[in-house]
């Protein structure tokens, strides 16, 4: 096997002693491929963030929910924030217990917060509407609630979670309102949340939001736990340079605000985070055929086998995977521009634009990384494509099917 573009894989030893072509004879193509070694590494880098005791980091399920992968990262010692009953399901089979869940919904029903209730799993409400319904279904009990604190980060609008434009949290400036829906329900709020967006590579937004989520922690007394979110960012632009998220100045300048607050609150309380995509999203490359090479006016395209429904991150968010090109033959290494299409019947199907990478044929394959955060987790069966297998690269180099490829016959399971 040759590696015809990017050294990502081979730097880190990706596929262990797997050839990728032989990956994908055995799994079929596409194909999700998951590195043991890389996700206990962004585990531990988050389990070690701080020396603070009392720190639980957690892991957002909604990114990746493989049981299997989810076993692992609470082997790792991480706790899991959930965002519906099916996640709060998938996180229980998966070996982890009410107390290690957080509940952190959106505009839900009250059948889904009944099943959070009746399972014993704190629950975060995000407006004054969704407290008044969770004290009327579990008045005297406990909760917890988000606020917006009206500082947002992301690499994309529809990934801020706060601020003046998004629909997350609760308004600072509605404080009285939430102390009497407590008073009227005696309800016992046990802690405070935030979430102010998606993939900051900069930590100051993050650092500077600390300060108007420990204000209002301070607005309430004796609080068990403040999460202060998250959304830690990864680089997706590996080939080009780009630096990494410098996750050892943000423990410190993170450490030296947990240590003062705690100082000042009276209590070792309890601080959560949510690096999100962090944990997960190095871990995985999504392997594919190319299946065409075809030039339209000045366009050169570039086909293969991975449709939007295999991965949407592209066309949902404009977001970049860097590209490693496989062959079993040694070819040149001249670059050109290539648009990178898959097999979904919509002019959108767009991979990648313009993206400078060797010439390949037919039969030669192609990986794109860092797909481990809602890459399968958002999947579909568009165009009634089937839903890859995901295969996990153990730590000793072995391989194992931790999801079975769709047939035919999953495509009308559930049909009547």
């Amino acid at each position: 096997m040759y590696t015809l573009n990017g050294t990502f894989t081979q730097e880190t030893n990706f596929y262990g002693d797997n050839d990728v072509f032989n990956l994908v004879e055995q799994y079929g193509s596409p194909l999700y491929v998951y590195n043991e070694n890389i996700l206990r590494t962004r585990c531990r880098e988050m389990k070690n963030l701080v020396s603070y005791e009392n720190f639980v980091p957690h892991y957002s399920i909604k990114a990746n929910t493989n049981i299997h992968l989810l076993k692992i990262v609470r082997e790792e010692g991480l706790h899991a924030d959930v965002m519906s009953p099916g996640e709060i399901f998938l996180a229980l089979e998966s070996g982890y217990t009410s107390d290690e869940l957080f509940f952190i919904p959106n505009n839900v029903t009250k059948e889904d917060m009944l099943y959070a209730i009746e399972r014993g799993v704190t629950t975060s409400v995000d407006s004054l509407a969704q407290l008044k319904l969770y004290g009327q279904l579990n008045a005297g009990g406990k909760v917890a609630i988000r606020f917006n604190t009206g500082i947002g980060a992301g690499h994309h609008e529809k990934v801020v979670t706060a601020g003046k434009k998004t629909k997350f949290g609760v308004s600072p400036d509605t404080i009285d309102e939430v102390k009497k829906l407590l008073e009227t329900y005696n309800l016992t709020l046990v802690g405070i949340n935030q979430h102010i967006g998606s993939l900051f590579m900069d930590a100051t937004p993050y650092i500077q939001s600390l300060e108007s989520i420990l204000s209002i922690a301070r607005e309430f007394d004796d609080l068990e736990f403040i999460d202060l979110g998250g959304g830690f960012g990864i680089p997706y632009h590996k080939q080009d340079g780009e630096n990494r998220l410098d996750i050892q100045a943000l423990g410190q300048k993170l450490d030296e605000v947990l240590h003062a607050f705690a100082a000042s609150y009276g209590k070792k309380v309890q601080f959560q985070i949510e690096p999100g995509r962090y944990i997960v999203c190095e871990s995985s490359a999504v392997l594919g055929h190319v299946t065409s090479m075809k030039s339209n006016g000045a366009t050169n395209y570039l086909g293969c086998d991975i449709g939007f429904n295999i991965i949407q991150r592209p066309i949902m968010y404009d977001s970049h995977h860097d590209i490693e090109l496989y062959a079993q033959t040694e070819k040149s290494s001249d670059l050109s521009p290539y648009t990178v299409v898959g097999n979904i019947c919509e002019s959108g199907d767009i991979l990648a634009k313009d993206r400078l990478l060797p010439t390949a044929e037919t039969g030669d394959l192609i990986a794109l990384l860092d797909a481990g955060a809602y890459g399968y987790s958002m999947a579909s069966c568009y165009n009634q494509r089937f839903r890859p297998a995901e295969v996990l690269i153990e730590a000793n180099g072995h391989t194992r099917l931790i999801r079975k490829r769709d047939t035919f016959e999953d495509l009308i399971r559930n049909m009547l």
